[in-house]
């Protein structure tokens, strides 16, 4: 499973959206919590036999199933099956001659207690055969931050009501909600085979695990696919897909490699997901286990209930990956292809080898989110990984709820608690200090005896310990005690000193958070006389007092030379040394740190505003990104350094995000000179230069933005949809309500927080009652959605904000309005 990512940005306040665990109430003491074991087997599932018809007008599944089990280490007389809101028309235990006998049930809408009719010795299989609904609209289930809904089967638009949006059919497993479409023991410790017939309209295409062996007719209009999965995988795997899509076919070692997509974007596959079978080619290199399934398959599908679902074999994203070639000159590696990433290694951790309970999700999911930096690093080099791994540090740290939980908790409220920034981002560094403490050869051994060793079954932290250090021959119980049995990390402060008369350079580490502290294996990098030492060391004490002896006063000192230490820290190096360490360290964080050191020092700091400056061309373009966002356009002094530097670099500047940037910087600088290269730059291709183009024009000849900004109207995406808004808040009147509500309404929750300051600032210009009750609506259903990350008091504040601004005859029934909303999501829990 991926959450997506995003930053939010409010018009005023900043919050991260999905980016970071929910805030809100103060995290329960673990130790009052239940403990949540790893699930008893009673009785193991060996394989299921489903054949599913649709209703679309009722959205009901109409089942069969066949599941076949057996006694697990003592023989026993009864099943316990989950069956979430279905009725059961038939429970029967299946003959060796296929004939039937009824079984006495009890069943409560959640489990099914079948009374075999006979003992049954462990290891003896037996097959029973239900047949029923599935009604999962009439579930009473609630999702979670992770996965916002938790019914398991979706049917999207089945009367075709709402214009231009396909009719679709997909499952979401994970958690535990595939019980909701057929009876299974829905836990992760449970592995099976699986064969599953769809009875769909004949112009649906239809999807599952494994391979599909047969497509036959049935009956008028109908068509009956047949899906089997030979190997064997856990219930919140299973999945199906149906609908109007194409198929883009690929290949990877003679395998099916397909890219299922709605037709309008099927063209454009290839560039979607084209690397997937130099994906699927590295990771089988780099963990030295062959991708394990006899195909993969990738589909994408309209209001999904997360980001990506790693079913074995079929991953189901979200229809965010969707894009045109206009879109696709804007892609990110971030919530993009980090994602096809992310699910692709899950084939083999969280698949081959599955978590055994979920208190041990990182198992799962800190070997994607691990595996994001490394494809990145692969592909795109070390300074793209390290942004990646990077923006996941911040988002950890963002919230200070997080230091309160271990990685693997076997203390929680619900089991979705477990899909969180510890889980993922956490986890996902943790294992990038494994790697550099390791090294790369024996980490990548200890992965590879883990995956072997746990072949189709399930593993825990433990296994995945005890496989490192049989390739390491070190132990590293210290290593899991205190980062995935322990909660938090280091806060620590860094000083530095210099002896001359001894030629010492001694570095003082204090860590400072409460209790024992950590064990940190630590690379020290010292720049003497142009040429780099490193030294490694093991930092064991609240405060170590390191002394290195070198020839002369180092240039720099840079602590955790590799940057791979989950802490906080406050580095007291001057800022001198910032300026050597953007110039000379290697990595990407070294060069982040400068640069924000640069942002800090800038109003009065002419060499830092140098060095913002210089970092504008910057080999990276993210960190030409942070350096353009740091520039104190205020400051008339870094105006003047910087405008001609600017206007220069775009001239050649290759990034169309980095164009962008430039864009906004000049638009902010609203100098008339600027005009041209504004309309000029309205011509591109990219969603994103035409949006900063549109926002500088209009900062610079207003009255030229407004019917520019309605020529753009009919093709828009992102930061021009955004920009459009934006100028018509401005400039635009009534008649242009409807294009911002509608784009507001079609997008996702990322791109509503993009458009919000447009769209309020609409809002506050009009005064019409239909339009502000419409408009705080949609404000107020924002602030309820995404309380939990923060989103409730900005929304409040800019309710308030747009209550102020009412005036004339309809301004008390707009207050009133603005009020009752306010209130709505005061109350919301």
């Amino acid at each position: 499973m991926k959450k997506v990512l995003a930053a939010g940005v409010c018009l005023f306040s900043s919050f991260s959206l999905w980016a970071q665990a929910p805030t809100g109430s103060a995290t329960p003491d673990p130790a009052l919590l239940p403990y949540r074991a790893t699930a008893t087997k009673v009785n193991d599932l060996v394989h299921t036999k489903l054949d599913v018809r649709f209703d679309y007008a009722k959205s009901y599944l109409y089942g069969k199933a066949w599941v076949t089990l057996k006694p697990h280490a003592y023989a026993t007389d009864s099943l316990r099956l989950d069956a979430q809101g279905m009725d059961i028309k038939t429970v029967a235990l299946v003959g060796s001659n296929g004939s039937q006998q009824p079984l006495k049930y009890d069943y409560n809408q959640q489990h099914l207690l079948i009374q075999l009719g006979k003992t049954v010795d462990p290891g003896t299989p037996y097959t029973v055969y239900l047949e029923y609904t599935a009604k999962p609209n009439e579930l009473k289930v609630k999702g979670s931050a992770a996965i916002n809904d938790a019914k398991g089967l979706y049917f999207i638009n089945p009367d075709s009501t709402v214009k231009g949006k396909p009719v679709q059919i997909w499952t979401q497993g994970e958690s535990q909600s595939n019980s909701a479409w057929f009876p299974t023991i829905d836990r992760p410790n449970q592995k099976m085979t699986t064969e599953i017939s769809m009875t769909v309209p004949s112009k649906y295409l239809t999807l599952s695990n494994g391979k599909m062996v047969s497509q036959t007719p049935a009956g008028a209009g109908l068509r009956t696919d047949t899906w089997k999965m030979e190997q064997p995988h856990s219930p919140y795997l299973v999945m199906m897909t149906v609908g109007s899509f194409k198929v883009t076919h690929d290949t990877w070692r003679n395998k099916p490699i397909d890219y299922y997509l709605e037709p309008t974007y099927a063209p454009y596959a290839k560039q979607i997901f084209g690397n997937t079978p130099e994906m699927l080619e590295f990771f089988s290199t780099r963990l030295g286990v062959e991708f394990p399934w006899n195909k993969y398959a990738q589909i994408v599908v309209r209001d999904y209930v997360s980001g990506a679902m790693e079913n074995t074999t079929a991953t189901l994203h979200g229809d965010f990956l969707q894009k045109t070639p206009r879109e696709l000159i804007d892609r990110q590696y971030g919530n993009d292809e980090s994602v096809i990433a992310h699910e692709l290694f899950h084939q083999w951790f969280g698949d081959y080898v599955t978590t055994e309970s979920w208190s041990n999700l990182t198992v799962n999911e800190s070997m994607a989110d691990f595996s994001e930096g490394l494809w990145a690093e692969h592909k795109y080099g070390q300074d793209a990984a390290d942004a990646h791994k990077y923006g996941y540090l911040n988002q950890y740290l963002g919230n200070p709820e997080n230091y309160t939980k271990n990685l693997v908790r076997f203390h929680y409220a619900e089991r979705e608690d477990m899909f969180d920034a510890v889980t993922y981002q956490k986890g996902g560094l943790i294992l990038d200090m494994l790697r550099a403490y390791l090294g790369d050869e024996v980490f990548f051994a200890g992965l590879n005896q883990y995956l072997k060793q746990n072949a189709f079954g399930n593993g825990e932290a433990h296994q995945m310990r005890l496989a490192f250090e049989a390739a390491s021959g070190k132990d590293l119980n210290w290593f899991y005690n205190q980062w995935f049995f322990n909660a938090g990390q280091p806060t620590v402060t860094i000083d530095y000193a210099w002896d001359a008369a001894r030629k010492v350079q001694t570095v003082t580490i204090k860590q400072l958070q409460p209790g024992e502290p950590f064990t940190l294996p630590i690379a020290i990098d010292l720049y003497v006389k142009g040429k780099v030492e490193r030294r490694n060391v093991l930092l064991r004490n609240a405060t170590e007092t390191l002394e290195f002896p070198v020839a002369a006063k180092p240039d720099l000192v840079n602590v955790d030379a590799q940057k791979v230490l989950l802490w906080q820290k406050k580095d007291n190096k001057p800022f001198a040394d910032y300026v050597y360490q953007y110039q000379h360290a290697p990595r990407y964080v070294d060069r982040y740190e400068a640069i924000a050191a640069a942002k800090e020092q800038q109003a009065t700091n002419a060499a830092a505003r140098n060095m913002l400056v210089a970092a504008t061309a910057d080999k990276y373009y993210g960190l030409r990104i942070e350096a353009l966002q740091a520039l104190d356009l205020e400051n008339k002094a870094m105006q003047k350094a910087v405008a001609p530097a600017l206007r220069k670099q775009l001239t050649t500047e290759k990034e169309t995000l980095v164009q962008a940037e430039i864009l906004t910087d000049l638009g902010q600088l609203a100098d008339k000179r600027d005009e041209a290269l504004f309309t000029s730059s309205l011509k591109s291709q990219s969603y994103a230069v035409q949006g900063a183009a549109l926002s500088g024009l209009a900062a610079v000849a207003p009255a030229k933005a407004l019917p520019l900004a309605k020529t753009f109207e009919a093709d828009n995406k992102g930061k021009l949809t955004a920009a459009i808004a934006e100028v018509y808040a401005t400039q635009g009147g009534l008649e242009q309500w409807p294009f911002v509500r509608q784009k507001f309404d079609e997008a996702g929750p990322q791109g509503r927080f993009d458009l919000l300051k447009g769209f309020a600032g609409m809002l506050m210009r009009l005064n019409d009652p239909t339009a502000v009750a419409e408009g705080v609506d949609r404000i107020k259903n924002l602030g309820i959605q995404f309380k939990s990350y923060g989103a409730a008091d900005p929304m409040i504040n800019l309710l308030e904000a747009l209550k102020s601004k009412q005036s004339g005859t309809a301004a008390a029934q707009n207050k009133q309005v603005i009020e009752r909303a306010q209130q709505e999501i005061q109350q919301a829990k």
